[in-house]
Order: structure tokens, then C-alpha cells, then sequence
């Protein structure tokens, strides 16, 4: 084949070049040896995992490696089956949730699958033959009317009033008419690729024949379907921290683990297997064996939250993506728009008039645009039929014209079809008295041709060059206002003529106005716009639709200055930029207009190599390399497609852009708790492990083993997990996107972690030097017993108390409230009863080595707990004045 683009060249000379015939094409031998050569037209499927290589894929996690050691160590070693079974369950459990999440692409690809058509009509040695459209081949000539899916990429032979919708293609939003006409450029996107049809696309108007170009994989889908079969999955900002953190975490804790035992061994302060049962014990109580689990919980219980406000997460980190987005890239038609074709403007009688004053039911620009209108209204109320013709039935209903008892009054009794050529559409009805209306509507400057009167205010006058000039003007006003803009004309005959055609019907037409529509942007839209601008995130337009419009609807947006041209950009003039220099003037664009799939996924690529999270929305097959590519592909729950959705890590219920401004503030709180829980356990664990060490340090006597995994077992998971639930903290809008950079530890969390663990530990020691300073009872074993034991409770209690400080990490504890949260009053509870059993409770002290208390060394106790609450809020106290000045 030539090199030159098929849409190019003649169709002669496409036919010619693929060996085929127009009126017979090819021959059944032809076909079978095309078909054996290159193979059935459907999409191929990448290589695929089995189910247990999904399941051990899991495995692979640094984190989950440490989880599944602590857990040998903990049954094996110590004999602590119980922790060694919760452990082991987690892992699990975290491995069921990766696999039931780890097939977005094979969806997304089954989906592309399923929307092809299952058969073609085709011309095969002169006959029309109705064939599996997997079976069609380049050179197949295939005949194509309304209603039909295109089976393959043609470049067409014929077309007769042919329009097709390609919004799942291109993102454009009205279907695309189609003609024959060879296209001089070489460089033209699909959407202005008027010649061509595309596989997947509906067949909306008119019928024609094309001869098949490509097949398979060959064809735009098929690139698409590449397109996702090797789009890299991105680690979410989270997946990353939690990697990071349990890489960090476990060399920290191996290492004092080690200081622990050697130095223990040096002053003799156990035996050896006592010595090394009490290290690895202190390894396994400090790994936050319990993480991955709380991280899934906190997730799942947000996205409960977020399905109740139309947002459906399809894989939990997505939940708290959301709330790290920098940029929400997002298409136009039905999320920032309403998906429907409205009138906002019409002129008549000289003057400029918005869609809510109406038209009066006499006027001829009412009649006409009912009258000259394919629309069908079915006994539901619903209409079906071209977009723009449905809005002017629309406006006519909601400006209370009968069309039924227009219609009945004056029928249709001829008419002329819309064809591409002359755009127009004329209709002819019997008025009743011997005499015929004429309604014609279709584009302005093709319907000035055919005018040479003008109505203004029910008079007929001569359509001077000035009036012309004035209809011109206002003609193009709303065309800068990127309305689609159709011209309506009139007359009165008093017979039909014969033939009914362009010549005898429309000519000497008398102008009655113009009617200005669009797709207009959603109410909520601009508001939701500007919370995401205050948020620190920047919205970004990416659409298929025209320059014009695409610019009128983000100024009107603010998602860019209205007439801001440099904020602007199309996908020709991307397509001359490097990937290099679109990466340096990637933040100069707001607006992308005209791309295609390989455009969005660009536009992803390049804002994340500068280090910035990326949300993506869209609804068609085009959007679906793009959505996976993103660090969060969002797709539309009621336009979308399956292979949108199956390639989204989350869905819009409702279609609606301010549904994704609510998960973004349903992110931030999810991540804002997370870290909460992080604080949480790594301090705990913390004071845990400088307990040990100093004891050690110090040669006093060593919690035992089952005190520190007991201690690790109730204070730190059931807490943690209601942490998680805390309600948004004010202002969490306000703040910046945290970004990639980002990690568990910022914004004040890893000093916080030091000094509260490294306080806790103080804390616990001290109460232990008093126990044995001040002792209660006699006898050196009594002493060291009951210190033991106080240091216990206050090591587990002081936990309970801190969970109370880390409710906000920054603001006051009275401030977000103490007892605000119901579940995480259950959980300090059912926690300190858990811990209190093992001391208050006969038969548990032999078990646990403890004494009972009397009220004075629980005082201390107590009062340890509470110095935790009053010392870290006045440190946050310091730290909130410290900010402020």
C-alpha cells in the first residue's frame, strides 16, 4: 500500500491499492487467504496471569516479606501462635483484596471486545452477504446504514446523509456527518477525518459503503486496545509511602533489636535464649504488623463514604489518591457539561435575545424550528433523534408550544432532506387553505443564498445589505460564544411542486432568525471549579470538541480567563512539540481541544515526570490508555463505556465534576487518618522499644515477652482502626495537595513520632524508678514484681491516653472534641479492658507475671497517662503560636 493516508487519497484509488473491486468486491477466495494471512479482525488480548500467579504476585511487598518472617518468628520462636495467626491472616487477607483488584486492563480490554458488532454486511464476488464481523478482511467492501456498528476502519465510497457517532472515539459530542471528499492534509486527527469510519462507531443518519482499510489491532480501537495492554500501572502515592515505610522501619528495628541483645548479653541481664526470645520479641512488637489491615480498613470504610456521594472506587488506594491530587484532568462533554444540546440564544426582529424569554408560538422562527425536525417524542416524553434537533423540540416544549397540535393542524405532506453538501433541511406543510409552509432550517451562510426577504415584527421586507450585514453580526457573535448557530427561513406556496427538491423548494425564502445552541456547562460545575482552585488543585480541560467551544466553556468555567488564547492548545499543535518541550510548557495549558488518545496519555506522562499526581476523567474508548496511565483514572457511570470504566480506578455515579471535588475532600481525610493511626502505632512502638532498650541499658529487670506482645496485640490495632474513622478536620480544603514528594512523615508527623515515643518510654521508665525507689511492699522479688507490673500498665495505658492526643495532628484535643467519635470511645474502652483483665482479674497474674496494684501505684499510673495528654498538647499549643507568628 501507498504510504500516503488513505483518507488522502481518491476511493478509487484506495480500492485499487488493497486489490478489491467496488461493485463486486473481493472474491470468497480472496477473503479466506487475507483472513489465514493476517489473521480474524478482533483485538488481541495481552498475556495473562493465572489466578495464583496473581495470588503469590502479592507476596512480593517488602513490607508483606517482613509481616510473613515476624510471623514465623513469633510462632516458631516465641510460640506466640495467636500473633503469628493474626499476622498470617492480614497477609492473606491483603493478598485476596490485591488479586480481587488487579484486573483493570482485562476488563477494559473484554469491554472493547464486546461493544464490536457481531456481523458485517458485505460485498463478496457482487453478492451482499451478512457475515461474523471477525471474518472481514482489508478490501471488504461493507455497506452501512443507521442503527448499524462499524465493523472495521473504512474509508468510504458512498454516503447518503451518512452521520456517525464517534464520542467514544474522539470525546467530540454531536455525531459527525460524513462525506466521499478527498482530505488534502496529511497530518488531520480522527475527529476531522470526515471520509473515514472507525470500528466501534454508530451509524445515527443516512447510510453508505466503505471499503475496509484496517482490521484488528491495525485499526484506531485496536491502537487504543495496544494502548492498554501496555500502559504501565503507577504505584499510588500510597503504595509507595507504605513500601518506603516498611523498608525504613524494619532495618531501624533489626538494628536495635541487635543492640538489645548484645547489650543484654554484655551485662548479663538474662540468659541467652531468655535474651534472644526477648529481642525477637521486641522486633515482632515493633513491626506494625497490623498496618496493611488498618490501611484496608480505613480505605473500605471510605469508600462506603464516598459510594454514598456517587463516587465508586474500583481499587481501594484510589481513595486516598484522591486526596494527593495536583492536577484533575478532566473531559468536557456530560462531566463539566450537561451532555445536551440546549438553546441559549435567538435573533429575530433585529435584536439579540436569551433562550429564557422565549419565543412567541406565531413567530416562524418557533414553527420553523419544530416543523423542519426529525425529532421523535415517544409516550414516556423522551425524544430521540439528532442532538441539535431534539434541543429545539426541547425549547419549543419548555416555552409551552404544542408541537402534537401544530402538527395536526398543518401535517407534513413533502420534504427535503438534510444532506451534507447544501446544509439544509426543508419540510412542507398543508396549511389547510389551498396553501402550503415551507420550513427551512440549516447552516446561515448557505441559507442567505437562498434568501431575499427578512420578517421583522410580522413584517415582510426586503433583505437589504444592511440587514444582512446585522444578521452576519449577530451570526458571528454567537459563533464567538462558541454556539452552534442554525439559520431558519420560511415561505408560502400555493402548490407543491414536482419534483420536491432543493431547486423548486428552497429559493426565495424569507429569514425569520437564528438560533444559538450549545452544550452548556453543569451548574454546580463552576463552583466545584473553584473549590478545587482553593484547594491548591489545577482543573484542566481535555476534550475532542472543537477549539471554540472548548475555550467558551473553560472561560466561562474559570478554569481559564475568558478569551485567554495562550492557555489553549490543540492536538496539531501539540503534535509539533517535543516530548522534551511539551514537558517545559506543559503549565502554560489549561485547555486541550481536538486530541486524541495518544495526546492524553502525553498530557499524563508530562505532568508526571514533574512530579505531580494526576486525576483523569473520561467516558470513551479514546480516554481509556489515558485513564489507566493516570495515578487515578475516574470514568462515568451513566455516558462512560465499559472499557472507560473497566480501565478507572474509580467512577462517577452521577457523570458529575463536583462529585470528584467531594472524593478529593474524602481523600484528604482518609490519608489525614492514616497518618493519624501511623503516628499512633509508630510512637507506641516506639516507647515500647526504648522501654526495652533503656531497661537493658540500665540492668533492670525486662518486661517479659508476653507482656510487649500483649501490649502490641490490644492497644495498638482496634484503636488505630478508630482513628480511621475520625470525622474531616476544618480547613482540610484549604490546604495544599501534599503531592508525591510527600510521605507518612510530613507536616510535623516524623518528629512527632520521635519525641511522643521517646516520651512514652520516659514516662513508662519513670514510673518503673518510682516502684522500685518508693515500694510499697517488702522484699526485694515483691519490689521488682510490683515495679514490673506498673511499668506494664503504664506502658499499655499511656498508649490509650496518646490515642487521645493524636485525634488532630496539629489542633487542640478540645478543639476537634474528645469524645466526638463514638467508635473510637468503644475502641479505648474494650482496649483498657482487655489490658486491665490481665492485672485486676485473679488467675491472669501468674500468667501475665504480674502483682495486683493498690491505689497508690495505680495513681501513678493514672497520672502518667494523663502528663502524656497534658505535655503533648502543650507542645502542639507552642507549635500552632510558633506557626502563626
Amino acid at each position: 500500500m501507498t504510504d500516503q493516508p488513505v483518507y488522502a487519497q481518491t476511493p478509487e484509488a484506495v480500492v485499487a491499492d488493497v486489490s478489491s473491486d467496488i461493485a463486486r468486491g473481493l472474491t470468497k477466495g480472496e477473503a479466506q487467504t487475507r483472513l489465514t494471512t493476517n489473521g480474524p479482525n478482533r483485538l488481541a488480548q495481552g498475556k495473562r496471569k493465572t489466578l495464583a500467579q496473581r495470588f503469590l504476585d502479592q507476596f512480593k511487598d517488602f513490607m508483606i516479606i517482613v509481616l510473613l518472617a515476624a510471623a514465623l518468628i513469633a510462632g516458631l520462636v516465641v510460640h506466640e501462635w495467636a500473633d503469628a495467626g493474626i499476622i498470617l491472616a492480614v497477609v492473606i487477607i491483603n493478598a485476596i483484596f490485591g488479586v480481587f483488584q488487579e484486573s483493570k486492563a482485562e476488563e477494559a480490554i473484554d469491554a472493547l471486545q464486546k461493544m464490536a458488532t457481531p456481523n458485517a454486511h458485505v460485498l463478496r464476488d457482487g453478492e451482499v452477504l451478512t457475515i461474523p464481523s471477525n471474518e472481514l478482511v482489508v478490501g471488504d467492501i461493507v455497506l452501512l446504514e443507521a442503527g448499524d456498528v462499524v465493523p472495521a476502519d473504512l474509508r468510504l465510497i458512498e454516503s447518503a446523509n451518512l452521520k456517525i457517532e464517534e464520542s467514544a472515539l474522539t470525546g467530540e459530542s454531536v455525531p459527525v456527518e460524513k462525506d466521499t471528499a478527498v482530505i488534502s492534509k496529511t497530518e488531520v486527527g480522527i475527529g476531522d477525518r470526515t471520509n473515514m469510519a472507525f470500528m466501534n462507531s454508530n451509524i445515527t443518519y443516512g447510510r453508505g459503503t466503505g471499503v475496509v482499510v484496517a482490521t484488528g489491532m491495525q485499526t484506531e480501537v485496536g491502537r487504543i486496545a495496544g494502548m492498554i495492554n501496555s500502559a504501565k500501572e503507577t504505584s499510588t502515592p500510597l503504595q509507595e509511602n507504605l513500601s518506603q515505610l516498611g523498608k525504613q522501619l524494619t532495618v531501624m528495628i533489626l538494628i536495635i533489636a541487635a543492640i538489645v541483645f548484645a547489650v543484654g548479653m554484655w551485662r548479663q541481664a538474662a540468659s541467652l535464649p531468655e535474651m534472644f526470645l526477648t529481642a525477637i520479641s521486641l522486633a515482632v512488637a515493633a513491626i506494625p504488623e497490623g498496618l496493611p489491615a488498618i490501611v484496608t480498613i480505613i480505605l473500605a470504610l471510605g469508600t462506603q463514604k464516598m459510594a454514598k456521594r456517587n463516587a465508586l472506587v474500583r481499587k481501594l488506594p484510589a481513595v486516598e489518591t484522591l486526596g494527593s491530587t495536583d492536577i484533575i484532568a478532566s473531559d468536557k462533554t456530560g462531566t463539566l457539561t450537561q451532555n445536551k444540546m440546549t438553546v441559549e440564544k435567538t435573533w429575530y426582529d433585529g435584536g439579540l435575545h436569551d433562550a429564557k424569554a422565549g419565543v412567541e408560538s406565531t413567530n416562524p422562527l418557533m414553527q420553523i424550528m419544530n416543523f423542519a425536525n426529525d425529532t421523535k417524542i415517544q409516550e414516556n416524553g423522551k425524544m430521540l433523534g439528532d442532538p441539535t434537533e431534539t434541543a429545539l423540540v426541547a425549547f419549543g416544549k419548555a416555552h409551552a408550544y404544542n408541537i402534537d397540535a401544530e402538527l395536526a393542524n398543518m401535517p407534513r405532506v413533502a420534504e427535503v432532506p438534510f444532506d451534507s453538501e447544501r446544509k439544509l433541511m426543508s419540510t412542507v406543510h398543508d396549511l389547510g387553505d389551498g396553501t402550503f409552509f415551507v420550513a427551512t432550517k440549516g447552516a446561515p451562510d448557505q441559507l442567505l443564498k437562498r434568501t431575499t426577504q427578512i420578517v421583522d415584527d410580522t413584517a415582510v421586507t426586503a433583505l437589504t445589505e444592511d440587514r444582512k450585514q446585522a444578521l452576519l453580526t449577530a451570526n458571528t457573535g454567537m459563533a464567538k460564544q462558541a454556539l452552534r448557530v442554525l439559520g431558519m427561513a420560511y415561505k408560502i406556496i400555493d402548490a407543491i411542486p414536482d419534483p420536491v427538491n432543493s431547486d423548486t423548494i428552497e429559493q426565495d425564502l424569507i429569514f425569520a432568525g437564528l438560533v444559538g445552541m450549545i452544550d452548556p456547562e453543569r451548574p454546580e460545575a463552576a463552583q466545584a471549579v473553584a473549590e478545587a482552585k482553593a484547594a491548591g488543585i489545577r482543573p484542566m480541560m481535555i476534550t475532542g470538541d472543537h477549539q471554540d467551544t472548548a475555550e467558551a466553556i473553560a472561560g466561562r468555567l474559570g478554569i481559564i480567563e475568558p478569551g485567554d488564547d495562550a492557555a489553549v492548545i490543540t492536538g496539531a499543535e501539540l503534535d509539533q512539540q517535543s516530548d522534551a518541550e511539551f514537558e517545559k510548557n506543559v503549565v502554560k495549558y489549561s485547555v486541550y481541544a481536538r486530541v486524541a488518545p495518544e495526546h492524553k496519555v502525553r498530557i499524563v506522562n508530562a505532568w508526571q515526570k514533574r512530579g505531580k499526581v494526576v486525576a483523569m476523567t473520561g467516558d470513551g474508548v479514546n480516554d481509556a490508555p489515558a485513564l489507566k496511565a493516570a495515578d487515578i483514572g475516574i470514568g462515568m457511570g451513566i455516558t462512560g463505556t465499559e472499557v472507560s470504566k473497566g480501565a478507572s480506578d474509580m467512577v462517577l455515579a452521577d457523570d458529575n465534576f463536583s462529585t470528584i471535588v467531594v472524593a478529593v475532600e474524602e481523600g484528604r481525610k482518609v490519608f489525614s487518618n492514616i497518618q493519624k493511626a501511623i503516628q499512633y502505632l509508630l510512637s507506641a512502638n516506639l516507647g515500647e522499644v526504648l522501654t526495652l532498650f533503656m531497661m537493658t541499658m540500665l540492668g533492670w529487670d525486662i518486661l517479659a515477652p508476653v507482656h510487649i506482645l500483649w501490649i502490641n496485640l490490644v492497644t495498638d490495632t482496634i484503636p488505630a482502626i478508630a482513628l480511621g474513622v475520625e470525622p474531616t478536620e476544618p480547613g482540610i480544603m484549604k490546604q495544599k495537595p501534599r503531592g508525591r514528594a510527600s510521605n507518612f512523615f510530613s507536616g510535623g508527623v516524623g518528629p512527632a513520632v520521635i519525641w511522643q515515643g521517646m516520651l512514652e518510654g520516659l514516662l513508662t521508665l519513670g514510673v518503673y524508678f518510682v516502684g522500685i525507689t518508693w515500694p510499697v511492699h517488702t522484699g526485694n522479688a515483691a519490689i521488682h514484681a510490683d515495679a514490673l507490673t506498673m511499668a506494664y500498665a503504664t506502658l499499655g495505658l499511656i498508649q490509650l491516653f496518646h490515642a487521645f492526643n493524636v485525634k488532630s495532628i496539629h489542633q487542640s484535643l478540645f478543639t476537634v472534641g474528645a469524645f466526638h467519635n463514638k467508635a473510637f470511645n468503644w475502641a479505648i474502652l474494650v482496649s483498657f479492658l482487655l489490658l486491665a483483665v490481665t492485672i485486676l482479674v485473679p488467675g491472669f497474674n501468674s500468667l501475665f507475671h504480674v502483682t495486683s496494684l493498690d491505689g497508690f501505684q495505680w495513681a501513678l499510673v493514672l497520672g502518667a497517662g494523663l502528663l502524656m495528654i497534658i505535655i503533648v498538647e502543650l507542645v502542639k499549643l507552642v507549635e500552632r503560636h510558633v506557626k502563626k507568628a
